[in-house]
């Protein structure tokens, strides 16, 4: 779970590599983008403070290899498959004061390679993980960040309740969809793309086992 959510005003340390031991630093944008950081571990920026978390287990990093396949054989296979401009994992979603590292993103419509740095994707993923801060994060802190960002649709896959959560901006109003693990979703950003969320839950209860 994420252990970096600390209000200190601590700065960021004269060492040339940042680790665990900075969670809850203050850190500006450009010290964020331009520091060395301990890979083992995963570092995000909230509101100016250095947020540290563990990195993705197997039973969410399989699932999410699968979702980029299908996302890469609609393009390729499916008559409407150009809708889909670029999807990539482990990928941080950035404005100010803020970078967060979302498990998967989704341009669609564009019509031409996305610019990371100036088009915001249309769908971001989550893969939510073990704990009750993680769920917080992705049910709530992310939820916000995201939608105020302008993205069209947020997925929250959760292998433990076994359902999906798409949340949409309608005129205004924050939506929520639930689709369980029975079940299939499509969206239109995606014409003819159907996501079936067994399929996911297939992969990463191999490795709950």
């Amino acid at each position: 779970m994420a252990v970096g959510l600390i209000r200190k005003r601590r700065r960021l340390p004269e060492t040339t590599v940042i680790g665990i031991g900075c969670a809850g630093i203050r850190m500006t944008d450009e010290e964020f983008d331009t520091a060395e950081f301990d890979d083992e571990w995963v570092y995000e920026l909230f509101d100016g403070v250095l947020v540290v978390s563990p990195v993705p287990g197997e039973a969410e990093v399989d699932p999410n290899e699968e979702l980029g396949l299908m996302l890469r054989m609609y393009r390729r296979t499916h008559p409407r498959g150009a809708a889909l401009d670029k999807t990539l994992p482990e990928r941080y979603v950035q404005w100010p004061r803020n970078r967060r590292k979302a498990d998967r993103v989704i341009w669609a419509g564009l019509g031409r390679r996305p610019d990371p740095k100036r088009d915001t994707p249309n769908i971001v993923v989550e893969f939510v993980s073990l704990g009750r801060r993680n769920q917080l994060r992705d049910y709530s802190e992310k939820l916000a960040e995201y939608m105020a960002l302008g993205v069209s649709e947020y997925w929250t896959i959760d292998r433990f309740s076994r359902s999906m959560t798409v949340a949409t901006m309608v005129r205004g109003q924050l939506m929520r969809r639930v689709i369980r693990a029975n079940q299939s979703y499509r969206t239109k950003l995606l014409p003819g793309f159907q996501l079936r969320l067994a399929d996911l839950f297939r992969i990463s209860d191999e490795w709950d086992q």
